[in-house]
């Protein structure tokens, strides 16, 4: 679950930044002595390519590639970024048109993403959550890429993580391409830290810590808060996920049947609650959504809530936050934390070359290290944020040598980032048909966090009831 706020190292999930501009096209010179002609779907004639996966791009079949979330007008840096981008790629394939098309609001809203797939009209390269991989194959709506993707195509395929690799995986066949990832942690104000007497440099590792860190710094007064949560748009249902995840438990079990109403669920509303109507180190305003308590914190506000990294380049770019007033730590309970992330799939029946084609800027832009999101020089000479510790789904010496040139070109204080990066937690994925689920997780979320007599038991069975229905339904 996450909102795609257009940063320039990673677009997922995330709450609307304001009305972007329309759809936008970036068309490429095309280049003399093109062996074949558009047709009507842009993709290239017979004979012009070759229909053996395996075999790279013809540099001179002429493809269309209509491609979403682009970065909008309102975003001059990442969309001259992108325009830099297409016009290098296609230094190698002239004749390959890439076609960008900016949404408004976010990259993907779940209605509109289920209206496209159900009326076959998504662009040919489309964006895509890691939990919509089940929706697009119900809906005939991705092409099987597993014959096009090896390490020739995507040369840096052996460094990615297996496990960002196999979210578009479904039995044994793979329907797209990773282009960012996250993992949840606990996000801090240092200012308030500072002044309520706690050491911002080791934020709260475990839930008992969090509620006394709280305590103390709702103790300030003057309408600052302690800890923030989420319990409307399906984001209250992300994170309780989450925090079931950092104390061990499942939101949906192996069996394929919710798994939350036991002793787990019940210690992470009962906090909430506790903390909300015993503490009242929670706000009195709640029904709080993505973007909200994001504001809090960046007002001094709020003291802690959970987060992914990118969230302080948000907060710094769209709402006018400085860097190194906020830091990051590891998720709290520390048993698992909830990882997810975004990427991109190709339309069901596309041509050979159009996959080929698709694949090849993918690699490009997404996942080449050095190159494209992962230009670090680039991004800080354009004054966009450089130091957050995302994406990262590299491993080895690869990982390594992404991490010292984000390093090295950071724009931000990266020590704010130590205890998160010195404290690696096991990832673990949404669960299946996870915005169903956290959309009936959010009611038990929103009333432990509005009405102080909430029953959790009963708040619990019925929610476990109801995600048992939804996932009977798959």
């Amino acid at each position: 679950m996450r909102r795609t706020s257009f940063s320039p190292a990673r677009q997922i999930r995330r709450g609307a930044v304001g009305a972007l501009a329309g759809a936008l096209a970036l068309t490429a010179l095309a280049a003399c002595g093109t062996s074949s002609s558009d047709s009507g779907n842009g993709d290239s004639k017979p004979g012009t390519g070759s229909s053996d996966p395996a075999a790279p791009l013809d540099p001179k079949t002429k493809v269309d590639l209509t491609i979403d979330c682009m970065p909008p007008a309102a975003k001059a840096a990442e969309l001259k970024e992108w325009k830099q981008d297409v016009a290098t790629f296609n230094q190698t394939y002239p004749n390959v048109k890439i076609i960008g098309k900016s949404t408004p609001g976010q990259c993907e809203e779940p209605p509109r993403f289920t209206a496209a797939l159900k009326a076959k009209s998504q662009p040919d390269v489309f964006y895509s959550y890691f939990t919509d991989l089940q929706q697009v194959l119900d809906n005939n709506g991705a092409a099987d890429i597993s014959a096009y993707v090896t390490d020739k195509s995507v040369p840096a395929l052996n460094s990615i993580d297996p496990a960002v690799m196999g979210v578009y995986k479904k039995d044994g066949k793979m329907y797209g391409l990773p282009t960012s990832n996250y993992q949840m942690g606990i996000m801090i104000n240092r200012k308030l830290f500072k002044q309520a007497g706690l050491d911002p440099d080791k934020p709260p590792t475990t839930w008992e810590e969090v509620r006394t860190d709280s305590q103390a710094i709702a103790r300030l007064g003057n309408g600052v808060y302690g800890y923030g949560d989420y319990s409307a748009e399906n984001t209250g249902g992300w994170h309780f996920t989450a925090a079931v995840y950092s104390l061990g438990g499942d939101v949906v079990g192996s069996d394929g049947k919710a798994a939350f109403d036991n002793a787990t669920g019940k210690q992470v509303l009962q906090q909430l609650h506790d903390m909300r109507w015993t503490d009242q180190s929670m706000s009195k305003t709640q029904l709080l959504k993505w973007g909200d308590l994001q504001k809090q914190i960046t007002a001094d506000k709020l003291g802690m809530f959970l987060a992914a990294p990118d969230d302080i380049a948000y907060m710094v770019q769209q709402l006018g936050a400085k860097y190194e007033n906020f830091g990051m730590g590891p998720i709290p309970g520390g048993k698992a934390t909830l990882t997810g992330g975004n990427g991109y799939m190709i339309k069901q029946g596309s041509s050979p070359d159009k996959i080929k084609a698709a694949i090849a800027w993918l690699n490009f832009k997404n996942l080449s290290p050095g190159k494209g999101q992962f230009e670090w020089a680039r991004t800080k000479a354009d004054q966009l944020p450089v130091g957050v510790p995302q994406p990262n789904f590299f491993t080895g010496d690869v990982k390594a040598a992404d991490l010292k040139s984000r390093t090295d070109n950071a724009t931000m204080p990266v020590a704010n980032f130590a205890p998160y990066l010195a404290n690696p937690i096991p990832g673990k994925a949404e669960p299946p048909k996870a915005q169903e689920v956290y959309k009936v997780l959010d009611n038990a979320m929103s009333a432990v966090l509005t009405n102080k007599d909430a029953d959790i038991a009963k708040l619990l069975s019925t929610a476990q009831t109801q995600v048992d229905q939804v996932l009977a339904n798959q």
